[in-house]
């Protein structure tokens, strides 16, 4: 006999919902797909033929599946550069249709922190928590990375901090070789409308998209490069990503050094 979940059965299979990146339900109704297809099979009465109905309007998001890669690619490069000053990316990144990532996020997740801070830092992607507050980093790994700031004298409020990717992927994948190609150039606009003194890669995704970098994280941290944001040439690193971090507390001692490094640049020394 079947009985009701308890509200704990319930509440975890919520839990689990949520773990893999399900956080909203798409149709309040159930549908019974079967006897649907049972009654397509049917043959239906003779009856006259109905006035054509006007084909449904596309989203305007569609646009970005249909549009070839090197479009999109170019369209992103033409809107980024058109932007005089951050408040204007923004803006037109909250208008730009290109990207179907932004069909399935909840908002566009462009930075926190001081423009025109000296230091920047650039993420992977939003996560869950990024979506729901419009915020980078205010999950457990931006928890982590104020601590991290904390620790070389900075707080989050003196720095600045975005993502190669503003929207959130569903359910936290990563983000496949087109999205990135489509956002790099407002990322990479971005950069140069803040105008940094150092800017700081977390993680292996952000330095190899920001750096074209092939090696992978371990082999790129600690290494000081220069970094072309718009004919300025300016300081840059990769260090672990603070997500990277929190699985494995045993290479904090690598971030540590990489933060020492970064203090010491800021200082003059």
């Amino acid at each position: 006999m079947d009985t009701a979940p308890s509200p704990d059965d319930a509440r975890a299979l919520l839990d689990w919902y949520a773990a893999m990146g399900v956080d909203a339900a798409l149709e309040d109704v159930g549908q019974d797909r079967f006897a649907e297809s049972a009654a397509r099979l049917r043959p239906s009465p003779a009856a006259e033929p109905l006035p054509a109905q006007p084909a449904a309007r596309a989203p305007a998001s569609a646009a970005a599946l249909a549009a070839a890669p090197d479009e999109t690619a170019a369209a992103a490069r033409q809107a980024a550069a058109s932007a005089a000053t951050l408040d204007d990316l923004r803006a037109i990144l909250e208008r730009f249709e290109g990207c179907a990532l932004k069909a399935t996020a909840s908002r566009t997740v462009f930075a926190d922190g001081a423009p025109g801070a000296r230091l920047m830092l650039v993420g992977e992607a939003p996560g869950r928590e990024e979506d729901l507050s419009g915020l980078p980093f205010v999950g457990r790994s931006g928890q982590l990375l104020d601590r991290m700031l904390a620790a070389i004298g900075l707080e989050r409020s003196e720095v600045y901090i975005a993502n190669v990717i503003p929207w959130r992927p569903p359910g936290n994948r990563t983000p496949t070789p087109q999205e990135t190609e489509t956002c790099l150039p407002f990322i990479r606009r971005q950069i140069e409308l803040a105008q940094p003194d150092v800017l700081v890669a977390l993680g292996g995704s952000a330095a190899q998209s920001l750096f074209r970098a092939k090696d992978g994280i371990l082999k790129l941290r600690g290494k000081w490069l220069d970094y072309d944001a718009g004919g300025r040439s300016i300081r840059a690193m990769a260090t672990l990503h603070p997500a990277y971090l929190l699985r494995s507390p045993g290479q904090k001692k690598f971030a540590w050094r990489d933060l020492k490094a970064i203090r010491r640049v800021l200082d003059g020394a």
